[in-house]
């Protein structure tokens, strides 16, 4: 079996919802990681086997395999195929997993591996939502779904609301830990940290998330998302836009084409959990990599849990006892932004990139998903 090689990696600036990119057709977006990863690592388009790209909201802009009409919206030869998957939140992850699945095996060599969304345009729930609205049906409407889970109401903002309450966080550290995801971020920018993993759009270059003027003092005056609840839209992650994509090549095409690996894609898991809580994934997810990578927590140099909400992370190291100062190093999805479909292909971006400037030999990347799931990734430098 051969090794999946990450040979570059790119993604645009996050935009806020509303900002820089709301008016960007999804196609676009897309369309420039990808042309930008060519010409970056200079592959030949007509070689790549395939393009693997997530979407959560699959319906108006975004729908007909948005990865397809992004890889031809990018000038690859129509020999190339694409297909559009949905793990939920962790979709462009799965992107990354299916990709490096894929060329371990022997059946491709070059996979472009990615995700987009514009959730200005395509708002968050649209293709349940329009759905519903037409007479399709709600998506947990079935009798058999019923049986086993009743009618409960099912969100992620409950989900996030019962995972504070099981470990004991209360509002207070939910919202210092909103503080320092935003004080990381805007550091990291000031720094130039991101800066070669940018793909400028236009004249749009920097994040647009992170807030400098981010403090206690004004997120403790929120109200909370759900009455009696902790959430609020401090502690939760920033409806966003953006796009990012990696290019996964074997042994033999990183001969073929002179091109330089960056990291291998040492291991992949996948695991599901409770769908009513949702979020919890990300714990086992690491127990299981970790077991299958036959390492321990000391000797992963980074971290990247997404930060759906503060309380998913704050679980997250109570319970694997990970170090909080190489978790989420860079900020997280609280300051920088969540386009749902692109966060796993833009965590791993921000991750391998850091690993070549900072020469970590390993990183592990984990995202909870709506349903219930969570993706974890080891990176090892190559």
């Amino acid at each position: 079996m051969t090794n999946a090689f990450i040979v570059g990696a790119v993604r645009t600036p996050v935009g806020r919802r509303r900002g820089s990119l709301a008016d960007v057709h999804p196609a676009d977006l897309g369309a420039h990681v990808i042309s930008e990863l060519v010409r970056r690592t200079g592959v030949e388009p007509s070689a790549i086997d395939d393009v693997i790209f997530g979407c959560v909201s699959p319906v108006g802009s975004q729908a007909f395999n948005i990865a397809r009409t992004s890889a031809l919206s990018a000038g690859l030869p129509e020999s190339v195929p694409g297909v559009t998957l949905d793990r939920q939140c962790g979709s462009s992850q799965q992107a990354v997993h299916f990709a490096s699945q894929a060329v371990r095996s022997g059946d491709m060599d070059l996979v472009i591996a990615g995700g987009v969304e514009v959730m200005s345009l395509v708002p968050l729930g649209s293709s349940a939502v329009l759905g519903v609205e037409a007479g399709y049906g709600h998506p947990r409407g079935g009798k058999r779904w019923h049986e086993r889970y009743g009618d409960q109401e099912i969100n992620q903002f409950l989900g996030a609301e019962m995972i504070a309450r099981e470990w004991g966080i209360g509002r207070d550290e939910m919202e210092q830990y909103a503080v320092e995801s935003h004080r990381r971020a805007t550091e990291a920018i000031g720094n130039g940290e991101f800066d070669d993993e940018i793909a400028t759009f236009g004249e749009f270059r920097r994040d647009e998330g992170p807030r400098q003027d981010t403090s206690l003092d004004k997120i403790v005056k929120l109200a909370t998302i759900v009455p009696d609840g902790m959430m609020t839209a401090a502690v939760a992650s920033q409806i966003s836009d953006g796009a990012a994509a990696l290019l996964i090549a074997s042994e033999e095409a990183v001969k073929r084409h002179s091109l330089t690996p960056w990291a291998r894609v040492r291991n992949t898991a996948v695991v599901g959990c409770d769908p009513v809580t949702m979020l919890s994934g990300p714990i086992p997810a690491t127990e299981a990599i970790l077991k299958r990578a036959g390492l321990s927590l000391d000797e992963i140099g980074l971290f990247e849990v997404n930060e759906a909400f503060a309380p998913i992370v704050l679980a997250w190291l109570r319970a694997t006892g990970a170090d909080y100062l190489r978790t989420n190093r860079f900020g997280g999805a609280i300051a920088l932004g969540h386009p749902l479909g692109a966060t796993g292909a833009r965590l791993m971006t921000t991750m391998v990139h850091a690993m070549r400037r900072y020469d970590i030999r390993y990183g592990l990347q984990t995202m909870c998903e709506g349903g219930g799931m969570a993706n974890a990734t080891i990176l090892e430098l190559a």
